[in-house]
């Protein structure tokens, strides 16, 4: 079981599925939103993008509206990116929204249309920063490679100034779900930031990339090795393999390859955001909607499988086999999850046949369900040639491998009685 926090911030456990944003003036040359860091443009010239930032196609009801059709449960925004650019009216930088063509509050009607739905709402905010005189960089990863003619390197007075605009983040757009840092390159410590933030948005979630450890990990980009978490997790990837703001060339993840990704980390018990970059008039491209359409009915088809129920993958070992000297030959490898008399099958790995034994289950369940459609499949507790040697171990066949290869199966096993005894 998954340590609770006991207090506010176990609704984590309930929201397992959010819409991540990345958005900035890097939307404009829609190559990478670390344009500054990965290719040869001078910040003087980047940040001359501030006069051409001009979204007037943005609509955030549009963009929940995506989300909860998908869905998502949360949105999370970046209100700044490492390039320093801040998408809310801040009296504390000229580098922000109300000095572009747009001369709008982002933040502020992201936040208006998220509390009128009741749909919450996590702030992104970089901790390195390449626009501000302040910030030490120092040319390590995620930093601009040295300070400009001009800057005055200090972080104490850095942080100071991050301080304050997250006292507004925290103050001027209504309850804020999750607050997340993102890479804390200076390796700043300072529990106070957190302490206060949490004295601002009680209940709030931080993760752990800040000035303090936080509430819960982050991976990204790939799944932990393992069957289940040890601690509250939040998995975030982007439909696009090489940016999370929009690119214009983007490669994309195949639709099955992020519902094996957010099916395993949502069986180890984990969360998991889901990245989209806008373009730069604020739409969001057609490519991430019909991949989020497409990832959104998988979801709402097996979802079950995921709210309320525990992992339980220790339940199943991985199936494999000894082949005199040719040695072992590896078989299927699934995932648990369970509630009561329940246990949901995740076929996040492609089977190799139709179908599937669960060793060492011998129990036959007294329904088999294929969870993405509703049909029922056959289940034996039988001895196969395979395992000749072994007790008869629970099957289940009939599983429609050829005619399903193009999304994650989840099986539902209904039994009698608790199959925990």
């Amino acid at each position: 079981m998954i340590p609770r926090f006991n207090d506010a911030r176990d609704v984590f456990f309930e929201r397992r599925f959010g819409m991540f944003v990345h958005w900035g003036l890097y939307a404009i040359p829609a190559w990478h939103e670390q344009i500054l860091w990965r290719q040869k443009v001078r910040r003087k010239e980047y940040e001359q993008l501030i006069h051409q930032f001009n979204p007037v196609k943005f609509n955030p009801e549009a963009w929940l509206d995506l989300a909860q059709e998908t869905g998502m449960q949360y949105i999370c925004f970046t209100t700044k990116h490492h390039d320093g650019f801040c998408l809310w009216d801040t009296k504390y930088t000229d580098y922000n929204i109300m000095n572009t063509p747009y001369g709008k509050d982002i933040l502020g009607m992201l936040a208006e249309a998220c509390h009128k739905r009741n749909f919450p709402l996590s702030l992104y905010y970089s901790c390195p920063d390449w626009h501000h005189p302040n910030y030490p960089n120092k040319g390590r990863h995620h930093e601009m490679f040295g300070p400009r003619p001009g800057d005055e390197p200090d972080i104490d007075k850095y942080y100071e100034f991050v301080k304050n605009q997250i006292t507004e983040l925290c103050t001027k757009y209504g309850k804020i779900y999750e607050l997340f840092w993102d890479v804390n390159v200076a390796e700043y410590y300072n529990p106070s930031l957190n302490e206060m933030v949490r004295s601002l948005q009680p209940g709030i979630l931080i993760n752990d990339r800040g000035p303090d450890k936080g509430d819960y990990g982050t991976p990204e980009r790939h799944v932990p090795a393992g069957k289940q978490f040890g601690r509250p997790t939040e998995g975030n990837t982007s439909l696009g393999r090489e940016s999370w703001g929009y690119k214009t060339d983007e490669d994309y993840y195949s639709h099955k390859y992020l519902m094996q990704s957010m099916d395993k980390i949502l069986a180890m018990g984990g969360n998991y955001l889901l990245n989209v970059g806008p373009k730069p008039d604020g739409t969001i491209a057609e490519e991430n909607v019909e991949a989020l359409n497409r990832i959104g009915k998988w979801y709402s088809s097996v979802k079950e499988a995921f709210i309320g129920t525990d992992p339980a993958s220790d339940m199943v070992e991985k199936d494999e086999f000894v082949m005199s000297e040719a040695g072992k030959l590896e078989r299927d490898e699934v995932l648990v999850t369970k509630k009561g008399n329940t246990l949901y099958i995740h076929l996040f790995k492609d089977l190799q046949s139709t179908a599937v034994i669960l060793k060492p289950l011998d129990t036959m369940p007294k329904r088999v369900t294929l969870l993405n459609d509703g049909r029922e499949l056959e289940a034996r507790v039988d001895v196969t040639p395979w395992h000749w040697k072994e007790k008869p171990l629970l099957r289940i066949r009939n599983i429609p491998v050829n005619e399903m290869s193009g999304t994650v199966m989840i099986l539902k096993l209904e039994f009698d009685q608790s199959i925990s005894e």
